[in-house]
Formats: structure tokens, C-alpha cells, sequence
């Protein structure tokens, strides 16, 4: 007797911050840009307005475009669900939450003038914690050393040579936000 496949919603977290932030995506395409601007997407609005204070959160479920979203969306499928499996649910909403705000209130403080949005901090912190799933105590993974040295190393230069559009201070700030709270993880469960 063959035994049937079926479909498991095996990272709800995960899946659910996917669909979350592709709806944001099709909102922002459905209101030409004014759902980002309005709630997924930090800028250097007034501090009296409430929202200003969710968009530290929130920023993260936006995305510019379509590439913007499944670039990130890649990564966080990849490597959500293993992290999800192996910290639990509640370690992975701190994740993103945790760094939305650094992300958010950092942009907010030291780039005035640059509007922030999408998942890249979340990426990079899920990045540099996957390189911790096999972590021994009084050793540092190579993969970590190697990953940060690609990933961060690339960002601080992209964000020393290159100017574009992207946030390289998100990125390097979500890589460490990851690496912390994954080197942490690892001491604690040992």
C-alpha cells in the first residue's frame, strides 16, 4: 500500500512571516507605495506619532519590488525552518522582532535621511545563526568565521565603495544580532 504525501505547514513562524510580508508586498503595489511609507517603512517621522514606534517593528514586512522580496524570501525559507525546528518558535519571533527594532531605531538615529524596509537584517541574522547549529562548547565553527567574514566582510565594503540603495548597516547589524543570539543559544543548551 502506497503511503500518501501530504503538505505540512511544518515552520508556522517562518511561513507565516513569508505570507504576512508578500501580502505587504501586493498592499504596496495595490496603494503605489503609500502602504509602505505608512506602516513598512522606517523614516524620520515625528517621534509624537504612534507609528513612528511600530514601523521600528514592522519595517521588516516590506519590500521595494518583487526581486527585493524574493531575495530575502529565499534565504528565510531556506534557513527559517531549520533554525525554527531547532530553537522554536518563540526564539525565532524574538529574532525578528529583536531585530526590526535595533534595525529600525539605529537607521532612525544615524540615517536621517534613508527610509528603511524589507528583511535583510532578518536574513543575515538567520545567516550567521545557522552557522551556529553545530556548535561545540570552547570552539568556534569555521562555517561561522568563514560566513562572517563573505557576508559582513562584503557589506562593510559594499558599504565603504558602493553606493546603492541597500542598507549594508542592517545587514551587518542583523549578522550580529544572529551570531549573539546564536553563540548564546549554543552555550545555554550544552
Amino acid at each position: 500500500m502506497k503511503k500518501r504525501l501530504k503538505i505540512t505547514f511544518n515552520s508556522p513562524v517562518v511561513l507565516s512571516f513569508a505570507a504576512a510580508s508578500f501580502i505587504v508586498l501586493i498592499l504596496n503595489y495595490l496603494t503605489v507605495g503609500y502602504s509602505n511609507k505608512l506602516l513598512f517603512m522606517t523614516w524620520h517621522s515625528t517621534l509624537r506619532s504612534p507609528l513612528t514606534y511600530i514601523r521600528f517593528f514592522t519595517h521588516v514586512l516590506g519590500h521595494s519590488g518583487f526581486e527585493h522580496y524574493i531575495g530575502n524570501m529565499s534565504y528565510i525559507l531556506l534557513l527559517g525552518p531549520m533554525l525554527e525546528e531547532k530553537y522554536g518558535s518563540k526564539v525565532i519571533i524574538g529574532i525578528i522582532l529583536i531585530t526590526g527594532f535595533i534595525t529600525g531605531v539605529l537607521n532612525y538615529i544615524f540615517f536621517p535621511n534613508t527610509a528603511l524596509c524589507g528583511a535583510s537584517g532578518v536574513v543575515f541574522a538567520f545567516i550567521l545563526m545557522t552557522s551556529f547549529t553545530s556548535f561545540k562548547q570552547g570552539e568556534i565553527p569555521l562555517s561561522f568565521i568563514l560566513v562572517a567574514v563573505i557576508f559582513i566582510g562584503a557589506q562593510v565594503v559594499e558599504g565603504v565603495f558602493v553606493r546603492d540603495n541597500i542598507s549594508n548597516t542592517s545587514h551587518i547589524l542583523g549578522g550580529v544580532i544572529g551570531a549573539v543570539i546564536g553563540y548564546n543559544l549554543n552555550v545555554r543548551t550544552r
